[in-house]
Order: structure tokens, then sequence, then C-alpha cells
């Protein structure tokens, strides 16, 4: 069964990844601390004025998932395998703390952005009504 919550997620991994997790899970908080905190396809996800971001543990390494803006840190990423959207995080390797708090605050920008902007729309479509 999937977990319920992160905690219950985090205690049900390998031990490998536990300590990656909790700190990602910190990282989000800090970076992003009106970001909701839930589990969306049996891992934990945040969201903030849409979906931000999530994580997850496998076999090797633990998966980072902020979306496409992954794109906009590929110079900074090559140490890294990465695909549309997925940082993957190997297990004995340091988490890029600085690295992964920008990509977070970034999101959290974009998704600010996009809302602004859905905004702004709407009150026109209302003025011309």
């Amino acid at each position: 069964m999937p977990a319920a919550t992160v905690d219950a997620y985090i205690k049900a991994v390998p031990e490998a990844a536990r300590p990656m997790l909790k700190e990602l899970r910190a990282l989000v908080q800090k970076a992003a601390p009106k970001a909701e905190e839930y589990i969306s396809y049996g891992m934990p996800y945040y969201r903030y004025h849409g979906a931000l971001l999530g994580f997850a543990a496998f076999k090797q390494h633990v998966g980072f998932f902020p979306g496409a803006i992954v794109t906009d840190f590929a110079d900074e990423l090559k140490g890294y395998k990465t695909s549309r959207g997925t940082v993957q995080l190997p297990y004995g390797k340091k988490i890029p703390v600085s690295l992964i708090r920008r990509i977070i605050k970034a999101g959290v920008k974009r998704n600010e952005d996009v809302a602004k902007a859905k905004k702004k729309t709407k009150q026109k479509k209302v003025r011309k009504s």
C-alpha cells in the first residue's frame, strides 16, 4: 500500500534513501514554505499555485521531479543524469543544496508568474462582460 503521508513514505523507503529525502524535504520547506505537501503517484509531492515538484526513492538514486524547469539548469546539472523534468541524485553523492534551492525557487517563481497571468486574463474577461 502506498504511504498516506510524507513521514510514512520516508519511513518505508530503504535506509540509504532516508537522509537524502529528509534533506530534500527540508530544502523544499525552506525554499517554498507556502507549498502544500501531499502524496501523489505514491511519492512526496508539493503544490504551490499548481504542481511544484516531487521526489522519490529508487534502487540507486533519489529522483527529484521539479518539471520542465530542469532544462533551465542544464549546464549546472551536467554531473547528474537528467531527463525532461527529472534529476537523478545518486546515493552516496552529496545533494547540490544551493542548486536544488535555486531550482525550487525558480519553480515557485514560475508558478507565481503563471498564477498572476491567469488572474490578469480572468480580470480582463470580467471587465469585457
